[in-house]
């Protein structure tokens, strides 16, 4: 009796281990999380167990057996229908989890936030870099302090200061694209468009077309009043030659209108061009936050282009600042087809040039002949072998005008004499008859023509040279039109082709001015807003209106002549 008792005892507990066993592989095998379990041998052990009971029990012991198997499948059965429920709790939850990840970063019109966005502290004057790491890769501008961050998500420095200090807005600087951090979610609300449009100002065609025309006053976020276009610029450490030789382009019609539209030059990857473009639709923008704008990335791509030749902290020549912009801009905007290029359109002249230089081996013969023969003298010490003669043909940019010399001695009264000399005297230089004594890099004589006359003409009175021990400044004012400058009276021009007139009056549009010593002085430029004729003295952030008699009583240095149509 114990024995059989004993064996009913290990084939219940037999078969349980098996029915347990099986629970785990199909769990595991339903989960597909674990790793597989080692097969067991477990089935036949069971089949031989129940053999055996048979064989004793006389086949009693098979109603029980077939009950355990019953009761098995219906537990497996249980099983499944349990294991079906969880899986389709889990795709709901995964489900859930999704939605609320594909809520949370939807675009959304009723961020809570929009009310801490602060204007007055927006300044995207400064290049774009991140105030922490300092790279420019992906940056966002903080609304709320004006701080440039990097990145957008969780172990970016934006999503650090948008929880440490409870900012929460932020612009991307490239896509202009508004989000709100850390939820991450983007800001779709029209309140937002004028940060953009200071970010990244934008016209029209037709607004181009019409600036000049327009005499509306504009406001900044301060109360104060400004024009467009008429706006100061920050000297950020003496770069007033920047800022007075920008000031003289903007008032150059097609330059302008060229550089207010991104598409003109959109196939130039040159970060000159890109940064002058947005310096110049900076300046002509009617909304803008404040009354002035700051050229600092243009300067850092002017100290990259030009290999720090000119740089921040180091006065500079705005005369030798312009050539170097005005050659560069042309260099990187000219097609590989024509040498051609909106400054050219702009500025480019052609000049006769007729070079008279001694020939050197006929001199050194003639004097070895006269050694031998002196019967053989040559009264005027040359003939016409004597000079070798060329003639070219050059463009230009701009004319240097040769200022005379200040008198040495002063007046009755112990003061220097202030000479004035009139702009039609120094012109007479491109006559094609006076001659111009050059020492370098030859001694030679030269003598000028103009054979082509450009839409804008740069003058600049050579005012400055540097002897052995200083650069000397000549204080000589020279007397010029603002308006009506004819060249034809002064100076021989071309004649025109058939169904052309010829266009040789001029009107003065810019005139760059040098106040004070050579090395120590500043400079300030008078410009002449088209809309309403009137003349506005520019000295960096100060811009006021002034009287076309005080432009022709200053000191000249640059001027821009624009040709009557």
């Amino acid at each position: 009796m114990k024995n059989k008792r004993e064996e009913d005892n290990m084939v219940s507990e037999g078969s349980g281990s098996v029915l347990k066993r099986q629970r785990v592989n199909e769990q595991s095998s339903a989960s597909g999380t674990g790793n597989p379990l080692v097969p067991y041998n477990d089935v036949d052990d069971e089949e031989d167990d129940f053999e055996r009971e048979k064989t004793n029990n006389g086949g009693g012991g098979g109603g029980g057996a077939g009950g355990s198997n019953t009761q098995a499948v219906a537990a497996e059965n249980g099983e499944e229908e349990e294991e079906e429920e969880e899986e389709e709790e889990d795709e709901y939850r995964q489900g859930d989890i999704l939605e609320s990840r594909k809520s949370q970063f939807e675009p959304r019109e009723d961020c809570p936030y929009l009310d801490t966005v602060n204007r007055q502290v927006l300044d995207f004057d400064f290049e774009k870099f991140c105030s922490v790491s300092l790279s420019n890769l992906n940056v966002y501008a903080c609304l709320v302090c004006g701080k440039y961050y990097q990145g957008r998500g969780k172990k970016s420095h934006a999503y650090t200061h948008s929880l440490e200090a409870g900012h929460h807005v932020y612009i991307n600087l490239r896509t202009e694209k508004v989000y709100c951090l850390p939820d991450g979610y983007e800001i779709i609300d029209p309140s937002l468009d004028d940060i953009r449009h200071v970010l990244y100002p934008r016209f029209t065609r037709d607004q181009v077309g019409h600036l000049d025309k327009n005499r509306q006053w504009s406001r900044a976020l301060d109360g104060s009043d400004y024009l467009p276009g008429m706006v100061g610029l920050n000297n950020i450490k003496e770069t007033d030659f920047v800022n007075v030789t920008i000031q003289s382009l903007m008032r150059v019609t097609p330059l302008r209108n060229f550089f207010l539209i991104p598409e003109n030059y959109q196939h130039c990857k040159s970060p000159l061009v890109q940064r002058f473009g947005e310096l110049t639709r900076k300046i002509w923008h009617a909304r803008n936050f404040k009354g002035q704008v700051s050229p600092h990335e243009f300067l850092q791509a002017v100290m990259k282009v030009s290999k720090k030749r000119f740089r921040i902290g180091q006065q500079s020549d705005p005369v030798e600042f312009m050539a170097w912009l005005l050659n560069t801009l042309h260099a990187n905007l000219r097609t590989s087809k024509k040498n051609n290029s909106i400054i050219y359109e702009c500025f480019q002249g052609e000049l006769e040039v007729i070079k008279e230089t001694p020939n050197r081996a006929i001199t050194e013969k003639k004097q070895n002949a006269d050694d031998q023969n002196s019967d053989q003298r040559i009264t005027d010490g040359r003939t016409k072998h004597d000079i070798f003669m060329e003639t070219s043909r050059m463009q230009f940019l701009m004319l240097g005008l040769d200022l005379p010399p200040p008198p040495l001695f002063k007046d009755v009264m112990e003061k220097n004499i202030i000479p004035q000399v009139p702009l039609f005297n120094i012109l007479k230089k491109f006559d094609g008859d006076t001659v111009t004594e050059v020492v370098r890099p030859r001694v030679a004589r030269m003598k000028y023509r103009v054979t082509k006359l450009p839409r804008y003409l740069i003058l600049h009175m050579q005012r400055f040279k540097k002897n052995n021990f200083f650069i000397e400044k000549n204080p000589t004012l020279v007397n010029f039109p603002v308006k009506n400058l004819e060249l034809k009276d002064f100076i021989p021009l071309p004649m025109p082709k058939e169904n052309e007139r010829l266009r040789s009056k001029y009107d003065l549009i810019a005139d760059i001015v040098h106040d004070g010593k050579p090395n120590e002085g500043l400079y300030r430029v008078f410009v002449q807003r088209k809309s309403e004729e009137l003349w506005y003295e520019m000295q960096d952030l100060h811009v006021s209106e002034t009287l076309p008699q005080m432009v022709a009583l200053s000191e000249a240095y640059v001027q821009i002549y624009e040709q009557q149509q």
